[in-house]
């Protein structure tokens, strides 16, 4: 008895198990924890449906990071009165009709579920008005449909929707983001990234109860100015154009143009901005090729900022890759990745710039003054009670005639008798006003005689050197820094004179700073 009971046990086991079909909103569920994957997925779907719209103004307001509220207001054209009860339906949308009319998208969305999805995992209230209404309407949605008749109020132009309690009945995916501020830097992001692209739309993101906005851009004409109003003044001014242009359609067909930083710019992480026909993407392939070109051509394997807007014919596209439409698959796009990487590559290596740095013009006071000319007499003070010392590796220049901010202080020590020799401050002044006034007698005899001893003694490394060098500054009274590609020298402006005067062809023009 018992061995039939444990044959039936194992029949049973051995069975396989039963499908069966899920239920509707099981499925939609499922569905909308893929599409809508945290809070600033909701912002760019409801972004991108404002962008759609034709809206002029968007703003954004945000509270708890996004998992209490995401408001989203717009100026566009509204949505009709009867389009309401079916809104957010699965799959219903006014961007296509047929498959083949993604061939030709432009919209940003297509797919008809972002709304939908929204509604399974939070409370969705739409207030809307169209051109010639005399009030707008207002409803609220749940699983897809709504929960009452659409009800008349007031209203300004546009569209409003509130998404309330994000994720509340996902309580896995709620605890995994309650990191607000991080969710709320990551909205920030966004918009961000939106305002410098759509440069004729202004956008505002602010906390629920701040009165200061985070990102609040206005429409320009100017891409740079954009970008200053989002990003700032110190990266706006360390941006080159870029551009490319390819119309040959046996490889690729495409349009580029963006803004690049240059050596000036300093960040730990890149920040790049992708449009691809004016849709917000990523591409992994293209960011990891430009900061290829980066690491080998700045040092320190800098990390840019970049900014790029790519069209191409709409055909050559697939924008139906993943739910959140933050992937796209190019035709050619190897070639297109390499045709980009050698523009940036040219466009870095002929800019030639020499990396600046800000600094804080300070009024020497009459103290600072008297420190600095008796820093060779300081004694300890009479009552015994000494200043604390700084080494010299930590102090801060803030007065260029303060000798303890003079940089020869980091030089290696030389004898004195070769010091004397070669600081005398009094001797190259009183040559180069020589220099300076015509009716002095000078030590030259023949220009051509001074040329020719240069090309005969000179290495032409070092006449190309001074020839094409950019100079940084007096490091003490006797040796300057010039910098020649990515070199820096210390060169001795005393030995350099006659190299200086042949340079620049012309003696009576020449002029040299005593400073």
């Amino acid at each position: 008895m018992e061995m039939e009971i444990e044959a039936e046990e194992e029949q049973v086991q051995m069975e396989p198990p039963k499908i069966h079909r899920l239920d509707d909103s099981v499925v939609n569920r499922i569905a909308a924890g893929e599409v809508i994957q945290r809070p600033v997925s909701a912002v760019k779907e409801l972004v991108e449906n404002s962008l759609d719209a034709c809206s002029s103004s968007i703003n954004v307001v945000v509270k708890d990071g996004g998992l209490k509220l995401i408001q989203v207001s717009d100026d566009g054209h509204g949505i009709r009165y009867e389009d309401l009860p079916i809104l957010c339906e699965r799959h219903t949308t006014s961007k296509l009709s047929t498959f083949e009319d993604l061939q030709s998208i432009k919209s940003m969305g297509f797919r008809g579920e972002a709304l939908a999805s929204m509604t399974y995992v939070a409370h969705v209230t739409v207030t809307t008005i169209t051109k010639g209404q005399l009030h707008g309407y207002r409803v609220s949605y749940k699983d897809g449909v709504m929960e009452h008749e659409p009800k008349a109020c007031a209203a300004v132009k546009g569209t409003q929707i509130m998404v309330e309690n994000l994720f509340y009945n996902m309580t896995a995916r709620r605890k995994t983001l309650q990191n607000s501020a991080d969710d709320y830097s990551k909205i920030v992001d966004v918009l961000s990234r939106f305002a410098i692209h759509h440069m004729n739309v202004s956008f505002s993101c602010r906390k629920h109860g701040a009165a200061r906005a985070d990102v609040n851009s206005v429409a320009t004409i100017s891409r740079i100015d954009a970008i200053r109003s989002v990003y700032g003044v110190s990266v706006a001014r360390c941006l080159m154009k870029v551009e490319a242009l390819d119309k040959d359609p046996s490889s690729s067909v495409f349009q580029m143009e963006g803004f690049i930083s240059n050596s000036n710019y300093v960040a730990k992480k890149i920040t790049m901005v992708l449009f691809i026909n004016d849709r917000l993407v990523d591409c992994t392939a293209l960011k990891r090729a430009l900061e290829i070109v980066y690491a080998a051509t700045l040092p320190k394997a800098s990390k840019p900022f970049i900014y790029m807007a790519i069209i191409l014919p709409p055909e050559h596209v697939d924008v139906n890759v993943h739910p959140t439409k933050r992937e796209v698959s190019l035709l050619n796009q190897e070639i297109i990745i390499e045709k980009i990487q050698s523009v940036v590559e040219s466009r870095l290596r002929s800019s030639n710039e020499t990396q600046t740095f800000q600094e804080q013009a300070v009024k020497p006071t009459p103290s600072c003054q008297m420190v600095s000319s008796n820093d060779s007499n300081r004694n300890p003070s009479p009552s015994g009670s000494k200043l604390q010392k700084v080494p010299v590796h930590k102090m801060v220049r803030t007065d260029s005639s303060d000798p303890a901010g003079r940089l020869h202080v980091y030089l290696q020590p030389e004898s004195c008798g070769h010091l004397e020799r070669n600081t005398s401050l009094t001797a190259i002044r009183s040559s180069v006003r020589q220099r300076r006034n015509p009716k002095e007698t000078a030590d030259l005899t023949s220009l051509q005689e001074l040329i020719d001893e240069i090309d005969r003694n000179c290495h032409s490394g070092l006449l190309d050197i001074v020839r094409h060098c950019t100079y940084i500054g007096m490091a003490d009274d006797v040796f300057a820094l010039l910098q020649h590609d990515t070199h820096l020298y210390l060169a001795n402006v005393v030995n350099l004179r006659g190299i200086m005067v042949i340079l620049s062809r012309d003696v009576g023009k020449l002029k040299m700073s005593s400073n």
